[in-house]
């Protein structure tokens, strides 16, 4: 695959049905409920509907992919697994497995694994796409973590996920990761981002002891130190580059690309609401078009979804990774859909106190 330059990723995201969202919210008035009683549900089905432009939203099928890549910077001993784990778990995805492959069956969404560069690469498999950008990202304590080729590889690797998401009609776009090292990198672009510094963004990743998270955090300090002017001058782009990883950047690519083809986006926990601030602040005008899964049990995950401004759906304590917060709030999702398209109005009811 040949590497696009960037500039696409700045083109806005279409637009937001304002027809369909007021009849949504007079539909939502009419049910044979009180008005807001059914809380996050009636805006969730609301915006749903206004992106989708129709009058019964739904989240079926739904679209599951999952990028994986090694990170360099695991060098440093910044998780409790190997780097191996990567493509080890790549092989569990494929053979049905990995806690994302259950929910996918269950939900009957297509999962598909997108390969883009493991230190342990486990070969051709079934539902899995291999784009060899090298062995992980480099170590970006001590450089950058991407070349312009592979943020340009990566970013267009999920775009064109996205263009799949639109050939297969699905309705709902979840993205997953799986990178041994991800958490610091995505640690490490939350703080760059939200300026805000490691003490309050770092947690224990895939379960690091105190001395570990201690470890990890010095690790990042020292990275943003290295990366700092591009850090404080440079466009968002250039930050993804130097601390990002490719499964981040082709998040981003997918976030974006999903957005710009009128399709809405479930993200998923800690790496995948990076990815999501990250592709915002590369391409604000998507904002309307993700819906926020989980709150995770990483720290840095309630500052990153309070810079969205976003409510989650969730909150159960989860930090898996691999879409799976997302794959289980899909059946909240499905519920709003479900509430909204199907139940009756007062006036249908018979029961007195609609305006319909």
């Amino acid at each position: 695959m040949e590497p696009s330059e960037t500039d696409w990723t700045a083109t806005p995201a279409s637009p937001v049905s304002a027809n369909a969202r007021q009849a949504a919210l007079i539909r939502q008035n009419n049910l044979t409920k009180p008005p807001g009683s059914l809380g996050q549900l009636e805006v969730c089905a609301v915006q749903l509907a206004a992106l989708q432009d129709t009058d019964a939203p739904t989240t079926r099928p739904a679209y599951i992919g999952i990028f994986a890549a090694d990170h360099g910077v695991a060098a440093e001993g910044v998780s409790a697994f190997p780097a191996e784990v990567t493509g080890e778990m790549v092989r569990n995805f494929s053979r049905g497995g990995a806690a994302i492959s259950v929910m996918a069956e269950h939900l009957d969404a297509q999962l598909e694994v997108i390969s883009l560069g493991l230190v342990n690469d486990p070969g051709e498999l079934d539902r899995v796409v291999r784009l060899d950008l090298g062995p992980g990202t480099a170590n970006l304590l001590n450089e950058p973590a991407m070349t312009e080729f592979q943020l340009a590889s990566s970013l267009d690797a999920g775009r064109h996920v996205a263009e799949k998401v639109v050939q297969t009609q699905s309705q709902l776009f979840i993205g997953g990761e799986m990178g041994i090292g991800n958490t610091t990198s995505a640690s490490a672009l939350a703080c760059a981002f939200l300026a805000l510094p490691p003490e309050q963004l770092t947690g224990s990743g895939t379960g690091l002891d105190k001395a570990g998270v201690e470890h990890k955090l010095h690790v990042i300090e020292q990275a943003l130190n290295r990366h700092s002017s591009v850090l404080q001058q440079g466009p968002p782009l250039a930050v993804l580059r130097h601390l990002g990883g490719f499964e981040i950047a082709g998040l981003v690519g997918a976030y974006i690309g999903c957005a710009q083809m009128g399709k809405p986006v479930l993200v998923d926990g800690f790496i995948a609401s990076v990815a999501a601030l990250a592709a915002v602040r590369i391409n604000p005008s998507i904002n309307p078009w993700l819906f926020y899964s989980h709150c995770s049990a990483e720290p840095g995950h309630q500052h990153v979804l309070a810079a969205l401004n976003s409510t989650p759906l969730l909150n159960l304590g989860m930090r898996l990774g691999e879409g799976s917060g997302a794959a289980v709030a899909v059946l909240v999702l499905e519920a709003a859909c479900q509430l909204h398209n199907n139940m009756a109005t007062f006036s249908e009811a018979g029961v007195s106190g609609g305006s319909d």
